[in-house]
């Protein structure tokens, strides 16, 4: 018997943009499964709300096809409008009507028959009982973020787009919104895209994070994969704090001017290592004697961020303990204990 793999409840392959003769997304395939929550992550101006948008039908792809629950929606001379393709999407400004009040926002979009169980039942969802009467401008952002959700679950749909949603929130309440709306989707078994430029929040949110640069999806894995197993140093860089550091890789073992570092793959010569700074712990050296000096130190409160430089000018992170003090100038013995780390092929003396 031949077990053929489930088909993805989102489908997005070889999709292409221009806008003004000047390519926004190249060759992006993306496929989500029922239930998963995946974050689209990347800088500004990557082309990931463009991708977003072209998903819920509100830009016209170049070349490509998107599929939504098995049912082709663009792409080869099909089209389907968005109000047909049945899904969800909060925009980053939340793009409510203020001149409506919470109801009516929330019932938009929704059957008239259906509309007034569904707008309880939606708030209760969200945690907004007895806000029906609300005008928008009497509510608090992170109240108003809940509305636009409750107004994109309302319809039912087959799978929400998040673009940006918690950007207008302060840090505080953003974490307080994104684990309730993390929350909310798992028990609805919501499936999801998550636009965002904060790495904290893709790895948070997504089952698997989409990394994108320059109009291209360049890696896709589950939130460890992507920080423990970068695709390149511009992957590891964006995706957290790193030290690329310089080493000479013999098979499995890199070796440092501070110690030697299993390898996620075997290399040969020259490499950068991509050392995270919880990777990195720090030794005070004896009378002086140690290999490093230390550059930088930033209390961070539960932890501190030191900046060491080798004889040769090298520079390495790490992140130690609240409780560790260091000044710029001591002298200290950095050490790996970290799990293998990815290596990328350097050039230069190694």
């Amino acid at each position: 018997m031949v077990l053929v793999p489930p088909v993805p409840l989102l489908s997005v392959q070889d999709v292409y943009k221009c806008f003004e003769g000047a390519s926004v997304i190249e060759e992006c395939s993306l496929e989500v499964g029922r239930g998963e929550m995946v974050s689209l992550l990347g800088p500004s101006g990557c082309g990931k709300t463009t991708l977003l948008r072209i998903i819920a039908g509100l830009e016209r792809a170049d070349r490509g096809t998107i599929h939504v629950a098995g049912t082709q929606v663009a792409g080869n001379g099909t089209w389907v409008r968005p109000e047909d393709r049945n899904v969800g999407m909060v925009f980053q400004d939340w793009a409510l009507f203020p001149h409506l009040d919470v109801a009516k926002n929330v019932g938009y979009g929704v059957s008239r028959s259906k509309r007034s169980a569904e707008v309880a039942n939606t708030l209760e969802l969200v945690n907004l009982p007895g806000m029906q009467d609300r005008l928008p401008e009497t509510l608090s952002g992170g109240q108003q973020q809940r509305v636009a959700l409750a107004r994109a679950l309302a319809p039912q749909p087959t799978a929400l787009l998040l673009d940006e949603p918690f950007s207008n929130l302060d840090s505080a309440l953003r974490r307080e919104v994104r684990a309730e709306v993390r929350r909310l989707l798992q028990t609805t078994g919501m499936t999801a895209v998550f636009v965002t430029h904060d790495r904290e929040e893709a790895l948070v949110l997504g089952d698997r994070v989409a990394v994108m640069d320059a109009g291209r999806i360049v890696q896709i894995g589950s939130p460890a994969e992507v920080y423990q197993e970068p695709a390149s140093p511009w992957v590891a860089s964006f995706i957290g704090d790193v030290s690329l550091y310089p080493a000479h890789a013999d098979g499995p073992v890199a070796q440092t001017d501070f110690g030697s570092i299993p390898l996620l793959n075997a290399r040969q010569g020259p490499v950068e290592v991509a050392v995270r700074p919880e990777e990195v712990e720090l030794h005070s050296g004896d009378n002086g004697a140690g290999t490093h000096t230390v550059e930088e130190f930033e209390f961070q409160g539960a932890d501190s961020m030191v900046t060491v430089t080798s004889p040769t000018g090298a520079r390495l992170l790490a992140r130690v303990s609240g409780t560790q003090s260091f000044a710029p100038g001591d002298r200290v013995c950095p050490s790996y204990a970290g799990p293998p780390a990815a290596a990328f092929a350097r050039s230069g003396p190694g």
